[in-house]
């Protein structure tokens, strides 16, 4: 967003051509376009290994030795999503940003997502050259076309990122930064109502490295992110342009590997958005950019954009992308300071976990108990009444339902329940009911009960479980069962894999504190388990993760990327296979952030033809009272549509009642 701080450089793919030639380059683009069809192979060849002031001057040359426009030329030769790239190369930088905003604005609609962008991601001389290029190309004020057609808080700060004047000095009042932090939080959280123009001014004019510490500081008084109480206290596009504002102020490289994904995740792919990026930041930080992009996500930005795209198009978009990280297995050196940072950061964050569940006021288990007699005695099922008592309230207050049923009325209510229930429904209530260990438990035996094996399901609730849950579901499935949990891992699965799940099920990892020492001695022991082969790498991986305190691994991680320079998860990745690699996989992913693991297995739960939902069904049931609002923050974060929105149309898509629909929006607790 602003100049980059000092040590620090950005790293494009695009560099300069050796032994250019401009009037030759020009000859070979030419006769590539000459008679019938053109060589599409030889254009994306040459234009994506020139950089853009390498181009200009092909341009230029091409006018001038054939009195033709290239830039029009390939128009009329290229289509679709490939001529779009190519021509998006083929402009000046400032201008290619000022298409991509004219784009934006003009017509029915404004792209807001486009503006927010472009305008929180530059820095100064950008901007400068942006609106220099916009009167130029248009002959129009920039300014003034957005005011026109934008309005609100949302207008006002696109206006000041507009006039390119954030604060460029890297020395930093401690101070200012210590009143700024003070003035945010006065504005947001402690005043009935939120003061915009304070954010406005603060966000839109303060350097990065002075913001970076504001954030910090604020972090300090509020309790809380600076992110979080944008969320909570501002809204629509607004709120969206200063959450990207804070996400480039932090890394600007990192809000664009996040834009790329969402741009193709999911059905369909955002190909305005892939290719403004990548036009925009190949010569810069696409280098940083794919780092961050192995560093969040399950592929490499290289293998998503093969998977998503195709023809000339994707070969284009993979040369601009320079290469494959999942081949790489070692960062480039910044990345390795990246990767070591965002473990600290994960070590030292304190998030607040909190359900969307709470204890009923005013609870009275006598007359619940006779309001769900009363809503399934008779002809048909009150689904109305059962649902609204079910779902709100807590499982304690459940359990109390269910002994106040028996003894008032001398029946089972879990067997009237599911004698009056069906389908999805039916294992929704059923589960609420249960308490959580039982309810695991009886997740662990469908998961290997009958023909094969929910892998899957094991994994998650294995591994997302603390000692004192994995002990009560241990008792649970002993009491329902009459088999010890341990027993039926062990006939069921096999290997490395098994040998993972019996040390889970043990419920015996250790829980202290990270030690600094012994922490540096497990990252070289992983370490060099990696780089021996006559070591079995899978039992070392196995008995240190396993077994250690979720923050002794958070030091043990960080430690490993110093003395190997990899990321433990690129690691397991590469390096080991099939289930035990899901398994290791998601002990990591939860050490690092466990409601961000919950919104990925909703979201993959969900996409796609039809929805899995015992796994839609466990994990609403089991973090309702847990952290299920975190996992809805997290789901909007990484997916741009809330958990709300995304049940609500996967249960009007497919074969599910209303009832059932209904149940899962009220566990979920709100719209984002």
């Amino acid at each position: 967003m602003a100049p980059k701080g000092k040590g620090s450089k950005y790293r494009g793919t695009v560099v300069e051509f050796p032994d250019f030639n401009p009037s030759s380059d020009a000859e070979v683009l030419y006769n590539a376009m000459k008679g019938f069809g053109s060589d599409k192979e030889t254009i994306l060849e040459l234009i994506t290994s020139r950089s853009n002031a390498q181009r200009q001057e092909i341009c230029a040359a091409y006018k001038s030795q054939y009195g033709k426009d290239l830039i029009g030329d390939l128009k009329y030769e290229l289509t679709g999503k490939f001529e779009r790239l190519i021509v998006g190369l083929m402009r000046p930088t400032a201008y290619h940003d000022a298409k991509e905003i004219k784009d934006a604005i003009e017509g029915i609609g404004t792209d807001e997502k486009c503006l927010i962008e472009i305008l929180a991601s530059r820095n100064n001389k950008q901007i400068h050259d942006l609106v220099n290029a916009y009167k130029d190309a248009y002959g129009r004020d920039l300014e003034a076309d957005i005011v026109s057609d934008t309005s609100g808080h949302f207008k006002k700060m696109l206006v000041v990122l507009l006039q390119g004047t954030r604060e460029e000095d890297d020395v930093v009042s401690e101070d200012l930064v210590e009143q700024d932090a003070q003035d945010l939080f006065d504005a947001g959280e402690v005043q009935w109502g939120t003061d915009e123009a304070k954010f406005i001014t603060i966000l839109g004019n303060r350097s990065v490295t002075h913001l970076q510490m504001v954030f910090d500081k604020y972090e300090k008084i509020a309790n809380k992110e600076i992110e979080d109480s944008i969320r909570g206290e501002l809204s629509g596009d607004f709120e969206k342009l200063m959450l990207a504002v804070v996400q480039c102020i932090r890394s600007v490289p990192m809000y664009f590997a996040k834009r790329l994904f969402k741009a193709m995740k999911g059905l369909g792919t955002a190909d305005n958005t892939l290719i403004r990026i990548m036009v925009s930041r190949a010569e810069i930080d696409m280098l940083d950019i794919r780092e961050f992009f192995r560093l969040s996500y399950e592929k490499s930005l290289y293998n998503m954009i093969k998977d998503d795209t195709s023809g000339e198009y994707k070969r284009s978009l993979l040369k601009l992308c320079g290469g494959d990280d999942d081949l790489a297995g070692e960062f480039f050196p910044e990345a390795a300071q990246l990767a070591y940072k965002m473990w600290e950061v994960s070590s030292m964050t304190r998030v607040k976990l909190k359900g969307t569940v709470q204890p009923a006021a005013n609870f009275n288990p006598d007359s619940d108990a006779q309001a769900l007699r009363k809503a399934m005695k008779g002809f048909g099922t009150d689904e109305d009444t059962i649902i609204d008592i079910v779902t709100h309230r807590s499982n304690a207050q459940r359990q109390e339902i269910l002994q106040k049923y028996k003894s008032l009325l001398g029946r089972d209510l879990m067997a009237d329940l599911k004698s009056e229930l069906s389908g999805s429904l039916c294992r929704l209530i059923l589960g609420l009911m249960m308490t959580p260990a039982q309810f695991d438990a009886k997740m662990m035996r469908k998961a290997m009960e009958g023909a094969g094996t929910d892998e899957k399901a094991l994994i998650e609730i294995l591994t997302t479980r603390n000692n004192q849950e994995i002990l009560a579901m241990n008792e649970a499935y002993k009491e329902a069962y009459h088999k010890n949990l341990e027993d039926s891992i062990t006939s069921d699965t096999s290997g490395h894999f098994c040998r993972v799940l019996v040390s889970l099920v043990q419920g015996s990892r250790e829980e202290g504190p990270a030690d600094l020492a012994r922490a540096q001695e497990d990252a070289k022991e992983l370490g060099d388990a990696v780089n021996d082969e006559s070591t079995s790498m899978e039992t070392k991986f196995l008995s240190i993760l396993c077994t250690r305190s979720y923050p002794h691994l958070r030091k043990v991680f960080q430690e490993f990327v110093t003395c190997t320079n990899k990321d433990v998860e690129q690691v397991i990745r590469k390096e080991i296979s099939g289930d035990l690699k899901t398994a290791l996989i998601a002990i990591v992913r939860s050490i690092k952030n466990k409601p961000s693991y919950f919104a990925d297995r909703l979201y993959k739960s969900m996409k796609g033809l039809g929805t899995d939902d015992r796994t839609l069904i466990r994990v609403l049931v089991s973090r309702s009272e847990i952290d299920l609002f975190n996992i809805r923050r997290e789901y909007k974060e990484l997916h741009d549509v809330s958990l709300h929105e995304s049940i609500k149309v996967e249960a009007l898509c497919g074969d599910t009642s209303g009832d059932y629909r209904k149940a899962l929006l009220t566990l979920c607790g709100g719209e984002d």
